[in-house]
Parts: structure tokens; C-alpha cells; sequence
């Protein structure tokens, strides 16, 4: 039986081999690129595992082994992967994706699962189909059409079936004209899910759902230091296609494009930017409001049923020190249908500045406050939410460079406050929290070894508990051989958390690695770890509780050039590196 599935692991292992690009390739550089490179990559990792306590999370010992094989041809660049791992023998659906964008002066073409950006509240997510963009001067123009989600279909009757998604297709037009400062650009997006592609006796449970989406984004500079930019998209969602259609005859010339039904809704989301750039100064005033229910197909997540207005800044002091600033407030419930109102500011600042050639500084601060108003229900004064959270930072660093030594020695220090200000409120759930942390870092020229060390200390006080936590780490690398391709390093970390009254855990963790590369084509890595735990809780006398953990990685890639017709420029340019 387990050499059944293993060969249908192995098997589901082979079909994984997957043409794709993530470049476009570029038609007129045709006749300059090679005719034909074969490249490629085998390799194999093996990790042991052993844990004193078992190992139920985690697998004694895991082996994979991995190919790549990359075919470009006069510039169109075609890889192959293959993967097969011991931990995978449940693997029944291989990924296949293909993807080609060869590119013409200002004009791309997409074959496969590519990506088109959009606006923002339009379209984020990749398509499976095809697509060509246009990028001029001044004029930009783009269109797609594919599938954008494959449909999920299990056996409605298993209780443990997967949750089900219908196959959703869709196609989308984008047009835009202007500089970078003075544009216009409009959108036109539309998918659809597919009723038939998953089983019927789902459809009482999900529903599918179709989708049209307008939009515009635009700038324009009314004065050299001051512009608007706007981003707006109205969106008709069909929350269910089962739904009975609106007669009305005013729409149905319209159907071809978008379906109305009576679970259809029309709404809005956009903004709106005043930017503003003087010497040395640089500010933005912004508006957003995402009308409730608002949805786009195109989109993963969108938050929604809000408005916010808030205003960033930015300056430099006498070139030295850089300042920046930012405030925004948040409100819900648009329609006053919630039961309650959250309001929602935010706010922080930020300074940094270097002092000669070794000392920076740098210091922080951040807020956030979050009020309960009223809505369809009245809020009770006793459970109304009201909080504040606070947040400093200081963080020092001074670098001293020297002929045979460097040294960099650097502070970080961090005190946050999260407080209930309903006056009701017995601090319950009320926490600070400081921590500082040292650093340093000693680098030996002659030897070219470097040294580490730091030493880490937090403590958190909550409602009548206090948690205590320190961290030592020291560490150093070095690396070997005429061509320094023998690289290692070895570090070692202590720690202790104790929450008093309670419990304290103290551990200890080493780890080892080392890299060689031998002839630019073999690569070899060793890691080994060790970690030693120790629990004592102190409610219970002489109650201990130790474990153990080991892990030890070994790996192995070669790299290889199968075959190779060269252009006679990358030929003379080769031959001239080795003369």
C-alpha cells in the first residue's frame, strides 16, 4: 500500500512540471539574443528532527529532491520544475500554470496567468487568459480576458468535503492619457461566476455571483507645488444570480454588459489627494469614503462602510534632520444601521538625523485611539469601548571604522501603553510594556571574522500579573579557503521568561551552519541546532519539566549548462573576459 502511494505521489510530483515566465520578453532584442541556452538546477535537502517529548508536529526525517530545467530560446525564457518531497504523500491536485508576456517597442502581449494592474478598488488579483497593453508617451491602453479563480467541487454528502468556489471568469479595458503629473485613466472591469462549474446541490448553499465595475483615476497640478489626484469606482454586484431580474425597460438594453436582478446593489468607493512639494517640504491632504456592502470581484479584501480624513507631512532640517508626521481619523457606520459607531485616529511621528561620520539617531513615536458612539442601539456607559495605545522609540547606533577593525554598537529602547479609558474600567485588560536592547558588532580585518553579541530585557505589566523576559546571543563567522567560498558561523542564545508567581522557562539554543561552493556549479550547506528547555512552575513545588530538541539539515544543489548557441556578441564579450 505505501508503495502505491508513493508512486501516486511521484506521479502527481511528475505533472508539476510547469512552464512559466515572471518577465516579459522583449521582440526587439530578438536578433540579439542567443538562439539557444539550456540551463538547470538539481538539488536535494534532507533534514533529521529529533524532539525528547516526540515529534507529533513535526517529521523525524524529511527528504526532498527538486529540478529545474530553463530553455531560452532567441530571449523567450521557458523554465520547468519538478518536486517530490516524502512529506507530500497526500498531494492529489498539481498546480500547472503557464505564463509567456513577449513585449514590442511600447506594446506587451500576455499568454497565461499574467497581471494587469488597475485601480486599486477595481482589479488586484491575476487572470489566466490573455491580455495586451499599450504604453505610449502620453497614451496608455490595456484589455484582458480569463479566468480569474478555478472552481472547487467536492461531494456535497461528505461531511468533511472542502467549501466549495465557483469557476469565475472575467475580462477588463483600461484606457489613460497624460504625463505623470497631468492624467486621466478609465476602467471598465466585469467577471462572472460560472452556475454549471461546481455540483448542484451546492448552489443552495453558495451563491454564484456577477460583477461590473467602473472606474476613473485622475490628476492634475494646479500650480508646480500643488496637485489633486482622485481615484473613484461605482460597482454593481449581483449577490446572487438565482434571484429573480428587474423588469425595467430602462436597463434591459443593458443586459449583454450587466444582468440587474433583486439582489443587485450599485456602490461607490474612492479619494482624493491635495498633494503639495516646496523645497524641503512635502504634504498630502486626503478623503476616502467605501460605501457599505461595496464589493468588486477583482478584489481580494476591501474594507468597507467607512470614511477617513487625515494629512501626511514630511521636511528635511538644514539637510540633517528628516522629519515626518501623520494624522487620520476613521468612522464606520455610514448608514447608521450598526448597532454601534467606532471612530478611529491614528497618529505618529518620526525624527532622524546624523551626527558626523559614526552616530545616527533616530526616535518615534506612534498612537491610536478608539471611541464608541451610538448607532440603531444606545451604548451602555459601563461596556462602552474606549482605548488608547501609545507607543516610543529611541534608537541610538555609533559606527567606528578602523584600519584592521570595525566597530558598530547600537541601542534600541521601546515603551508602549495600552489603556481602557471607559471610566468604569478596572484595568483589566491594561498592559506596558518596555524593552532595551544592545547590540554589538566587531568586525577583525586580518582575520576577516566577525564577532557578535546582544543582550535583549522586556518586562510587561498587565492587570495583577508582570512578565519578565532576557535574551543573550553572542555569535561569530568566518569564511575559509583562497576563494573565501567556505563560509561558517556559529552562535549560541540563552533565555529567560518568568511570569511572577506563576512560571519560568529558561532555554538554551546553539546553532552551527556552513556553506561551500566548489567550482561555481556545486553547492553544499550543513545546519545543526540544539535547543534545551527547562519549565518550573512555581505554584507546585519541585514540579520541573526539560526538554529536548535536535535538528540537522544537509543539502545539496548542482547547477548546470546543458547546451548553448551563443550569439556572436555574448561570444566576443565571453571570449574577452577570459583573455
Amino acid at each position: 500500500m505505501k508503495s502505491i502511494i508513493r508512486n501516486t505521489s511521484l506521479m502527481a510530483a511528475l505533472l508539476l512540471l510547469r512552464p512559466a515566465t515572471g518577465m516579459a520578453q522583449d521582440i526587439s532584442q530578438i536578433a540579439k539574443s542567443d538562439p539557444l541556452i539550456i540551463t538547470g538546477a538539481v538539488g536535494t535537502q534532507n533534514t533529521y528532527y529529533y524532539s525528547s517529548i516526540g515529534s507529533g508536529f513535526a517529521s523525524p526525517m524529511s527528504n526532498s529532491f527538486y529540478a529545474n530545467l530553463n530553455i531560452s530560446l532567441y530571449g523567450f525564457s521557458m523554465p520547468f520544475s519538478l518536486y517530490y518531497s516524502n512529506n507530500n504523500l497526500d498531494f492529489n491536485y498539481p498546480h500547472i500554470s503557464f505564463n509567456v508576456s513577449p513585449t514590442y517597442k511600447n506594446w506587451t502581449l500576455h499568454f497565461g496567468r499574467s497581471s494587469m494592474p488597475f485601480n486599486s478598488y477595481i482589479f488586484n488579483t491575476s487572470f489566466n487568459g490573455v491580455g495586451v497593453e499599450y504604453r505610449g508617451a502620453r497614451l496608455r491602453f490595456g484589455a484582458f480576458y480569463g479566468q480569474l479563480r478555478n472552481a472547487i467541487n467536492d461531494d456535497p454528502a461528505n461531511p468533511r468535503a472542502r467549501m466549495p468556489q465557483y469557476k469565475r471568469t472575467g475580462w477588463g479595458l483600461k484606457l489613460g492619457y497624460g504625463t505623470s503629473k497631468n492624467y486621466l485613466d478609465l476602467y471598465v472591469f466585469r467577471a462572472k461566476d460560472r452556475p454549471g462549474s461546481i455540483d448542484e446541490a451546492w448552489h443552495s448553499r453558495i451563491s454564484a455571483q456577477e460583477n461590473l465595475v467602473l472606474g476613473l483615476r485622475g490628476c492634475v497640478g494646479l500650480k508646480e507645488w500643488v496637485s489633486l489626484s482622485t481615484n473613484v469606482s461605482m460597482s454593481a454586484l449581483t449577490s446572487d444570480l438565482n434571484s429573480d431580474r428587474l423588469e425595467v425597460e430602462k436597463i434591459d438594453k443593458y443586459r449583454n454588459i450587466f444582468d440587474a436582478r433583486y439582489s443587485s446593489l450599485m456602490r461607490f468607493a474612492g479619494d482624493a489627494n491635495l498633494n503639495f512639494s516646496l523645497k524641503g517640504f512635502n504634504a498630502s491632504l486626503f478623503y476616502r469614503l467605501v460605501q457599505p456592502d461595496y464589493s468588486s470581484l477583482g478584489v481580494r479584501y476591501m474594507s468597507n462602510n467607512y470614511h477617513a480624513l487625515g494629512i501626511m507631512a514630511s521636511t528635511s532640517l538644514l539637510n540633517k534632520v528628516m522629519l515626518s508626521a501623520n494624522f487620520s481619523g476613521q468612522e464606520d457606520n455610514l448608514t447608521d444601521k450598526q448597532l454601534y459607531t467606532t471612530r478611529c485616529f491614528v497618529y505618529s511621528a518620526n525624527a532622524s538625523t546624523r551626527i558626523g561620520q559614526s552616530l545616527t539617531l533616530s526616535a518615534g513615536y506612534n498612537g491610536y485611539l478608539q471611541s464608541q458612539g451610538d448607532g440603531t442601539v444606545r451604548v451602555n456607559d459601563t461596556t462602552r469601548v474606549h482605548r488608547v495605545m501609545h507607543s516610543f522609540s529611541l534608537t541610538p547606533s555609533y559606527t567606528l571604522s578602523g584600519q584592521s577593525t570595525d566597530h558598530t554598537f547600537s541601542v534600541s529602547m521601546n515603551y508602549s501603553q495600552n489603556k481602557d479609558l471607559n471610566k468604569f474600567s478596572n484595568g483589566e485588560s491594561d498592559v506596558k510594556t518596555f524593552s532595551v536592547g544592545t547590540s554589538y558588532n566587531l568586525n577583525v580585518k586580518s582575520i576577516e571574522t566577525d564577532f557578535t553579541a546582544s543582550v535583549n530585557h522586556q518586562q510587561s505589566r498587565g492587570y495583577r500579573t508582570r512578565y519578565n523576559s532576557e535574551v543573550l546571543s553572542m555569535g561569530v563567522s568566518r569564511s575559509f579557503l583562497k576563494e573565501r567560498n567556505l563560509t561558517t558561523s556559529v552562535d549560541i542564545n540563552f533565555c529567560n521568561n518568568k511570569v511572577e508567581g506563576q512560571s519560568r522557562n529558561f532555554s538554551i539554543g546553539a546553532n552551527m551552519a556552513a556553506n561551500l561552493i566548489l567550482k561555481k556549479v556545486h553547492n553544499f550547506s550543513f545546519m545543526a541546532g540544539y535547543n534545551r528547555y527547562q519549565d518550573t512552575n512555581i505554584s507546585e513545588d519541585n514540579t520541573s519539566f526539560g526538554a529536548d530538541e535536535l535538528s540537522v539539515s544537509l543539502n545539496y544543489t548542482y547547477t548546470f549548462s546543458l547546451f548553448s548557441i551563443m550569439s556572436k556578441a555574448h561570444k566576443a564579450e565571453k571570449e574577452k573576459k577570459t583573455m
